[in-house]
């Protein structure tokens, strides 16, 4: 970045970052996924206040009533962007619901205990929105300049899909993103150990998904009667096919990228299939991994009947699908080949599956912001078994990576604290996070 002739007082990226967390956390923008939560509106309009504080302008866009975005320009340096185009920095407002009775603490007090930041959010993802909105704010202030324009988008609905979000952005402000030609948003860049090895995970790639809905049809009638036409029947057969199948192993180059890596750290080659020996070597990380290393297809919600003595004529059940790069043909096949002739698969919801290149300048500049705040460390890539928003902004030919730095400790489940209960994020990783992150604007 340019440095100016003169930088105004004011808080350093590293002072605001918790107080601006917390902030976002205390408000609830809950995604139930059908439309009845609170929206994310009221956050949008925190995030224009806090950016319209330092001057910067942003543009506030509704899908739906509530359903709310925020999009802004830093101008770049000119040759800098002209050269490798502008970036986008993206993260989600919505989170996923927290049932209070559940947690130890109220999960949108944004409470600060044992070192930790605690609330829903605070993983996924509003350390990363408080993260960009601190460095951003930083450059107003101090009227540095990127090395290339920055788009940053606070988004709407990526728990669901992101259709009230990225995709309609995408769909109906291209022009909001002209010129961008590489994406970076959550999920990636946290610490891992590995044999005592402090191990960053940069994201790559990530699964494509399938929401299914299952659809058996039989004979309705009295429960008292023998009926080989039954729906209930018939679904609960297909389920069981589906939940019980085992999808081969197949390993990615991401994935076969991260292997390597890890094969390297601890001098012992890993057996993709040998779960043991990847939760011995991975802990708790493993089960990301072993996500990734095939397709999935996990039952997730039965709906039949309506009386204890009538056979219904129809039986559903939802199925959540996960596909790696290139597998979705071959996913959807096997699906409806268990399934059966009797039961109908609709498709809810898809989206595709990414790989993205990890020797590129792009990736350097993550790992070397990353080494010069952790000096010794190793960063790999690596693939995410769920989705992100760089899903949608694959429509517009932006390729996306994972890149939220945490320096985390070697106990902590990161892991289980996405979606999980008592959700929260250690202090210090989250300014850790603002260093390298500042350190990688200055150079991308």
């Amino acid at each position: 970045m340019s440095e100016p002739t003169a930088a105004p007082a004011g808080p350093s990226p590293q002072d605001e970052v918790v107080d601006l967390c917390r902030d976002l956390i205390r408000i609830d923008s809950s995604n139930y996924g059908d439309g009845s939560g609170p929206g994310e509106r009221a956050a949008a309009e925190h995030v224009q206040a806090v950016l319209a504080e330092v001057g910067l302008g942003s543009e506030l866009v509704e899908s739906d009533p509530g359903r709310a975005s925020v999009v802004l320009r830093i101008e770049g340096e000119a040759e800098g962007t002209a050269e490798r185009g502008a970036l986008l920095l993206h993260g989600h407002l919505d989170v996923v619901p927290a049932r209070a009775a559940d947690w130890t603490v109220d999960p949108f007090a944004g409470e600060v205990q044992d070192g930790c930041l605690w609330g829903r959010g605070a993983v996924d993802m509003k350390g990363m929105d408080a993260m960009v909105l601190a460095l951003v704010r930083d450059l107003a202030r101090t009227g540095r300049r990127p090395p290339r324009d920055l788009v940053v988008a606070f988004l709407a609905d990526e728990e669901a899909g992101g259709l009230k979000g990225a995709r309609h952005l995408v769909e109906t402000r291209p022009e909001l993103f002209e010129g961008v030609t590489a994406a970076v948003s959550e999920v990636g860049g946290f610490s891992i150990e590995v044999a005592q090895q402090r191990c960053y995970l940069v994201q790559t790639a990530e699964k494509g998904l399938a929401w299914l809905r299952l659809v058996a049809s039989g004979r309705a009638g009295h429960g008292s009667q023998v009926n080989d036409d039954n729906a209930v029947t018939r679904l609960c057969e297909a389920v069981a096919r589906i939940g019980g199948h085992t999808w081969p192993i197949e390993v990615t180059p991401t994935v076969r990228g991260f292997l390597d890596g890890v094969s390297e750290v601890t001098g012992v080659e890993l057996d993709p299939s040998d779960t043991r020996a990847l939760v011995q070597t991975l802990g708790t990380t493993a089960r990301w991994v072993g996500a990734t290393l095939r397709d999935s297809a996990s039952p997730t919600v039965l709906d039949a009947g309506y009386k204890h003595n009538v056979i219904p004529g129809t039986a559903t059940a939802l199925v959540d699908a996960r596909f790696l790069p290139g597998h979705e043909e071959t996913l959807m096949a096997t699906i409806r080949e268990l399934a059966g002739e009797h039961v109908e698969v609709q498709t809810v919801h898809r989206d595709v599956a990414l790989e993205t290149p990890y020797a590129v300048p792009l990736v350097d500049r993550m790992a070397d912001a990353l080494l010069a705040e952790d000096p010794g460390a190793k960063v790999l890539p690596y693939c995410l078994s769920g989705g992100t928003d760089n899903k949608a902004f694959d429509r517009l030919g932006i390729p996306g990576y994972g890149f939220a730095p945490l320096r985390l400790p070697a106990d902590l489940d990161f892991a289980g604290l996405f979606h999980g209960v008592d959700e929260r994020v250690p202090t210090d990783a989250l300014t850790f996070g603002v260093r390298v992150l500042e350190r990688f604007l200055r150079t991308c």
